[in-house]
């Protein structure tokens, strides 16, 4: 059971990454592959509220998604907006370029030593039922399980919610509706950079603060959004805590480096059996 809830805490941060990626894919039909990253600057911009600005952590917290709001502005109306009519698969090296220059610049500026990353909430760890979980790790999926439900309410009942279905089932009818598509589009974007940036500064305690801290969890978060659908925002969350602790249960009984074969492992079986995803509906594809 300890090695089940511990990989349900990072099943919370694949899951939260997850979320941002199908939140962009379910409106723009882009795979943003540069999300990691995005997360990983947004990440050293709160450590440097937290330890050069000696802000509190929540006010670091705070201003760190505000960044990342503007971060994901930023990419969406100076590289993002101009290959929107582009096919998707282009889109989509254009992120895998903007995954390269962040990295670079990052390690420009900040370097290639890892660094230690204080949790959100600091203290013992409580016992329950002969499980031990920290304070952060309940901080953790707090906000988390919060989210999801926010972003899923949002997403299914809102109007705002009803404009981001709509645009990504057609933009050109969605214009004619008089929805604006490119708001929408920089509104996901920026939602998108946020839930990143949210799993980066959770992973930072966990790991270290580096710039390659988020590559593996970029990894396992596309296999989460995969596992799901990839068009669920529950099945994203629900995923990324079935790799979670299926990669933990893989670290302990058989080897840490053998996580990343046998959960993908997993994951050609389960789309094997319902090529969709576990969570993704039929798709009708028209014939010509």
């Amino acid at each position: 059971m300890q090695i089940i809830v511990s990989g349900l805490i990072f099943g919370c941060v694949y899951g939260l990454a997850a979320l941002g990626m199908v939140l962009i894919f379910k409106t723009t039909d882009v795979v943003n592959f540069a999300q990691g990253e995005m997360a990983m600057v947004t990440t050293f911009v709160s450590f440097v509220f937290l330890s050069q600005m000696n802000m509190p952590y929540i006010l670091s917290f705070i201003l760190a998604l505000i960044f990342s709001v503007i971060l994901g502005i930023v990419v969406y109306l100076l590289i993002m907006k101009r290959v929107q009519s582009a096919p998707p698969l282009n889109q989509m090296v254009v992120t895998l370029g903007l995954f390269l220059v962040l990295n670079g610049v990052a390690g420009l500026i900040w370097g290639h030593h890892p660094t230690s990353y204080p949790e959100a909430i600091q203290g013992e760890p409580i016992k329950i039922a002969g499980i031990f979980i920290t304070p952060n790790e309940f901080f953790i999926l707090g906000l988390t399980l919060t989210l999801m439900l926010v972003f899923f309410f949002i997403f299914k009942y809102s109007k705002i919610g009803l404009m981001m279905r709509a645009t990504g089932q057609d933009i050109f009818a969605s214009n004619l509706m008089g929805i604006k598509v490119s708001r929408i589009f920089m509104s996901i974007w920026a939602v998108g950079a946020v839930l990143g940036g949210i799993a980066g500064i959770m992973t930072a305690p966990i790991t270290f603060l580096t710039t390659g801290m988020m590559l593996d969890v970029l990894v396992m978060a596309f296999a989460a959004a995969v596992l799901g659908g990839f068009v669920s925002l529950p099945g994203a969350f629900i995923g990324g805590l079935m790799v979670g602790v299926f990669e933990n249960l893989i670290s302990y009984y058989i080897a840490p480096e053998m996580k990343l074969v046998y959960t993908f492992l997993l994951i050609v079986i389960i789309l094997y059996i319902r090529p969709q995803g576990i969570f993704g509906g039929a798709k009708l594809v028209k014939k010509v």
